[in-house]
């Protein structure tokens, strides 16, 4: 990449363009960018060296990064083709990155481990982080979420060229890497809106298994039903958790990683790591939740591969604190729970919730749901009501529009019409924080990608003062 001087940023605050603007901070960079709103991420980005204003106005743009000569724009693929900001910078002829291309030059030179997948990217490629950070082999990592052991989404190392990478579908971001290892967790259909169908969804990962570097890897969840298309000498590695049953010709038993003698209980969850060449017994998950077994196999099998040790693995595993908004508990008490998940695809939904009442199976499991996109919720409604009705109670909110207009008969209204359990409530935010307290609940679980997470800490505060 060539060597900027200054880096301006349209979508500064997003959570993969946040950790490229700390990366290029960290290079001694003059950054500055836009964002639609203020947030606490863009307060702390501007409290650490960048200019982030939150009005699209080009007036507003420092004059410094007026200088196409000596300016970089990179550009976060939800902007619209009419912002202001975006259409000075094109006809001004400034050169013009999408974030993953950019994110795809700074790692040509470095050893990527790129970890790809509908769900559950962010945890896994997070997990992958800390063994490695964690252990002597060290990493750098751009990631998908705030990881809590390091309070930040970028990590820096001085010592190695492994990189991991939350590397993102939607698109076609991913697309602009070049991994030397990869992961797909599962290739389940989403942004139809970008691919149209299921098949080019599916075939977009297919693509992306071609772009693995000769004698890399590429580790895929044991039911992802792909064909990948591979360059010389990539080594093909299938993982699984392992939770019962006793056909040995199953996908999961045949898996070349898996997790075996799976023991969940007392809020606590231990199992047994199989490798190719042995079993590490007895691996304690720092985040006990079910959903992340499988995504703790995957990712000790990258730092394995790569030559994390034993001892490292099992102290990584129990050491790793999670993401936030990837099943972020704020209440944990005997007789209250809050869990905060950003999961907002129907499978993710569905294993979310799976995963908290097998740790609660005998209390009463509230969930409260923002959809996230009208595409999303017109391709997805009859799914997403299917995952809810796992639930005791559902409490939905508006669709949350992000990048989109509204689409004329797409609502909330119509995945509460199809939940089967009788406790459904289709509320505004302001009436959620009205009617939350009106009545003791026993574990409340609040997903989506939107902004519910806003909503965290004020549900917080009016639950404990039941208490």
């Amino acid at each position: 990449m060539r060597s900027w001087d200054n880096v301006y940023f349209i979508g500064a605050g997003g959570i993969g363009m946040s950790a490229l603007v700390r990366y290029f901070l960290s290079k001694g960079k003059k950054v500055a960018g836009y964002d639609r709103v203020e947030s606490e991420l863009t307060r702390l980005l501007n409290t650490e060296g960048a200019a982030i204003h939150y009005a699209d106005n080009i007036d507003l743009i420092p004059s410094a990064f007026k200088d196409k000569e000596h300016t970089l724009v990179v550009l976060t693929p939800a902007v619209p083709n009419d912002h202001s900001e975006w259409v000075y910078f094109r006809n001004n002829g400034f050169e013009i990155h999408k974030r993953a291309q950019a994110l795809g030059e700074i790692t040509q030179t470095n050893r990527g481990l790129c970890v790809a997948g509908t769900h559950g990217k962010t945890t896994t490629s997070s997990m992958i982080a800390h063994l490695l950070k964690q252990s002597t082999v060290d990493c750098n990592a751009f990631l998908g979420g705030i990881l809590k052991n390091y309070d930040s989404n970028l990590l820096l190392s001085d010592k190695s060229d492994l990189t991991v990478i939350e590397a993102d579908e939607y698109d076609r971001s991913f697309h602009w890497l070049s991994p030397y290892m990869a992961v797909i967790t599962s290739v389940a259909p989403d942004h139809l809106d970008i691919y149209g169908t299921p098949e080019a969804y599916r075939e977009s990962f297919r693509y992306f298994t071609s772009l693995i570097r000769e004698n890399g890897v590429l580790l895929m969840e044991a039911n992802v039903a792909i064909e990948p298309e591979l360059q010389k000498g990539v080594k093909v590695y299938r993982y699984a958790a392992c939770y019962g049953g006793t056909d040995p010709q199953s996908t999961d038993k045949q898996a070349d990683f898996r997790a075996e003698n799976i023991r969940i209980g007392k809020g606590e969850i231990y199992f047994d790591f199989v490798t190719p060449e042995k079993t590490i017994h007895d691996i304690r998950l720092g985040v006990p939740v079910k959903i992340n077994i499988v995504n703790g196999v995957a990712a000790m099998a990258i730092a394995y591969l790569n030559g994390v040790s034993e001892e490292e693995l099992r102290t990584g595993m129990s050491s790793f604190q999670g993401a936030k908004r990837r099943f972020d508990f704020h209440i944990k008490q005997d007789d209250l729970v809050l869990v905060d998940d950003y999961a907002h695809h129907p499978e993710e939904l569905a294993a979310s919730i799976s995963s908290v009442k097998e740790l609660y199976p005998d209390k009463k499991l509230t969930v409260v749901f923002q959809p996230h996109l009208y595409s999303r919720t017109k391709d997805f409604y009859k799914a997403f009501a299917e995952s809810l009705s796992l639930a005791d109670e559902v409490i939905l909110l508006p669709i949350y529009p992000a990048r989109e207009a509204p689409v004329p008969g797409v609502s909330s209204q119509m995945i509460l019409d199809l939940v089967t359990i009788p406790e459904k409530y289709l509320y505004t935010k302001a009436e959620l924080l009205e009617k939350i307290g009106d009545r003791r609940r026993e574990v409340i679980l609040i997903a989506g990608a939107g902004d519910i997470e806003l909503l965290v800490a004020p549900v917080k505060k009016i639950l404990l003062k039941q208490q």
